[in-house]
């Protein structure tokens, strides 16, 4: 090999080792647990944009640990030394945001007797952490723009602009670009938050970091109650392992707690387990999941499907025409037309006897299968009505079946039709269904 790429390959080689080892020391310092790589690629995108001053949005669910991150990228910054504030603007009541933020002057309010200094101007010099960003009212979101770009602010109450030097972090477990759509978040303030994203793994994800997280919150939990720590059969591992962990690491964590508590065996079997897991599904098989907003996407997939279906129908139905009218012509069936048919006739029959009656523009008489040793014809009438095609009424026929099937139960009856649940209750509120 050239020389030349050997030194180059042994630098990249040296940087890369290095920078696992810092991440390492990162994960001790903080008490990161676990190896996903997708973990690791957060924490590296943490570190390289911790010396700068641009503005970080971390995503991701609720209780996978972004609290962590704004502490990594405040401690190796330049604003180090500086406060660190951690807010969380879910928690403060809307009348009070601009308050808590930018400060008030005094007689501002109602209770305001004195003046306050807001988060804004204590931090002046570090980092403010915005968790759950999303949830600021729209008009602070317009005071906050301005602090990201200007590093200007008034005080409520006041009209004297003040000027603050303050890294922001923010967080948030919402789908932001939806929010953006349904009109709850300003456009330009998430670009201008959005400088570097981090976006956090669910625990789902990452595998056997879920087992790893076990083993440490047991040792925790033994260490402060003092008793052995709980230990996990093959069988249960299995069972969280395959569990979906809609709360993540925070549930995780709570129910290792439990476990711990109550649990007389220190060995938990998968039964022991599921006891804590009550929404526990043996499989990670592909589910529906229940949007906030029924995008237009999702209905013109489930109107095609409705077509696809009165077609499909409607074809059916003009074979079976075809049929009756040779019926009629010969004024019997023979066995010929019989068995050529007979799948047709099966199935048109069985689709007819679910029809609404609404129409009896076709009759026609069928002759039943002839039993076996015996020479007499029994014919058979049946009225055959045509189908209706509108889709509204095939639409309450499918959401009445599908009620019906499940005892009323409106989640399995949405799986069935293949549709969400927020949009079976739109139709069912739409079409006055009982």
């Amino acid at each position: 090999m050239n020389p030349a790429k050997i030194v180059i390959l042994s630098y990249f080689q040296v940087i890369l080792s290095e920078s696992i080892m810092e991440i390492q020391q990162i994960k001790q310092r903080f008490s990161i647990i676990g190896t996903f790589p997708g973990l690791d690629r957060a924490i590296d995108i943490a570190m390289q944009v911790a010396p700068t001053d641009l503005s970080v949005l971390i995503s991701g669910e609720s209780g996978t640990g972004k609290e962590v991150f704004p502490q990594i990228i405040h401690s190796l910054g330049v604003r180090k030394h500086g406060p660190y504030i951690a807010v969380n603007c879910g928690a403060i009541p809307e009348g009070t945001i601009d308050s808590e933020l930018f400060g008030h002057e005094k007689g501002a309010f109602t209770g305001a007797h004195d003046t306050r200094k807001g988060y804004f101007e204590v931090s002046n010099g570090g980092t403010i952490f915005l968790d759950e960003i999303a949830e600021l009212p729209l008009s602070t979101q317009v005071r906050l723009l301005r602090v990201l770009e200007t590093g200007e602010y008034i005080r409520v109450g006041s009209s004297k602009v003040l000027k603050t030097d303050v890294r922001v972090v923010a967080a948030t477990n919402l789908d932001v670009v939806q929010a953006i759509k349904g009109g709850k978040f300003r456009e330009d303030l998430f670009y201008r938050l959005n400088t570097v994203p981090i976006q956090m793994p669910s625990l789902r994800e990452r595998g056997n970091d879920i087992l790893l997280l076990f083993r440490k919150f047991a040792a925790d939990f033994s260490e402060r109650y003092r008793m052995p720590a709980i230990r996990l059969d093959e069988e249960a591992r299995q069972v969280l392992l395959n569990y979906e962990w809609p709360g993540n690491i925070r549930q995780l964590k709570n129910i290792t707690e439990q476990l711990s508590v109550i649990e007389q065996d220190r060995e938990v079997s998968a039964a022991a387990l599921m006891h804590y897991l009550p929404d526990y599904h043996k499989t990670r098989l592909p589910a529906l999941i229940d949007k906030d907003s029924v995008t237009e996407e999702a209905f013109n997939s489930e109107r095609e499907i409705l077509y696809k279906v009165l077609f499909d129908m409607k074809s059916d139905m003009n074979d079976l025409k075809k049929l009756v009218a040779q019926i009629m012509e010969k004024g019997s069936v023979s066995t010929d037309i019989e068995q050529e048919n007979e799948g047709l006739i099966k199935k048109l029959y069985s689709t007819v006897d679910d029809l609404p009656v609404n129409a009896e523009n076709l009759i026609s008489k069928r002759t039943t299968v002839r039993k076996e040793r015996e020479e007499e014809h029994i014919l058979d009438t049946e009225e055959i009505v045509e189908e209706s095609l509108s889709l509204e009424d095939k639409e309450i026929e499918l959401i009445i079946k599908a009620l019906d099937k499940h005892n009323g139960k409106r989640k399995y009856a949405a799986q069935d039709l293949g549709i969400s649940e927020r949009t079976l209750y739109r139709k069912i509120k739409e079409y006055n269904i009982e």
